[in-house]
């Protein structure tokens, strides 16, 4: 389902833990880190796919979240002709997304990669609120930087342990807080 303009409706997930951590999945046999994200499909609201999303992606349902927030406008992403299939060049030209901002509201052990048969991530980890956008694949950075630029203005931690503020971010650079990594 596309837009006049080429971009499919999609929306993405931005999961927060109680210190403001954020969800980072790795991609199911790859190196790159991302967060959930995927389509919405015909007759279906965006807050009705990213509940479905949500739950194929991560194995979470929506008592284990509260939304915090959602950007009010869709963030548009292209992509380049080398990741387009041959049949959609010339009439698929990117993404344009909903974000969530969600907050865990019970115990991470409640993640599960394999909630269905068709895992996305085999990997997953808490990043810093403002991720190092260099591990995000080059074409989605801007919308990611839009995305947690909108939705920060409504984190509850608003200064890490180092006394950086939270509306500083760096592009790059930003360690995993917690060091965990969950497969």
């Amino acid at each position: 389902m596309l837009d006049r303009d080429g971009f499919r409706p999609n929306v993405g997930i931005i999961l927060l833990n109680q210190f403001d951590q954020v969800f980072w999945g790795k991609r199911l046999k790859t190196h790159s880190w991302q967060f959930p994200q995927g389509g919405i499909d015909s007759g279906e609201s965006p807050e009705q796919a990213m509940y479905r999303e949500l739950f194929e992606e991560v194995g979470l349902r929506p008592e284990h979240v509260d939304i915090v927030a959602r950007t009010r406008d869709w963030l548009h992403y292209e992509v380049p002709d080398r990741y387009i299939r041959r049949d959609a060049r010339g009439h698929y030209k990117g993404q344009k997304q909903i974000w969530f901002l969600l907050r865990l509201v019970v115990p991470d052990w409640n993640l599960n990669l394999r909630a269905t048969s068709h895992p996305e991530f085999d990997a997953w980890r808490w990043n810093d609120y403002w991720v190092p956008l260099d591990l995000v694949v080059e074409f989605k950075r801007g919308v990611y930087e839009m995305a947690l630029t909108q939705l920060s203005t409504y984190l509850q931690n608003r200064v890490y342990g180092s006394g950086q503020n939270q509306n500083h971010h760096p592009r790059s650079g930003s360690e995993n807080r917690s060091g965990k990594l969950n497969k």
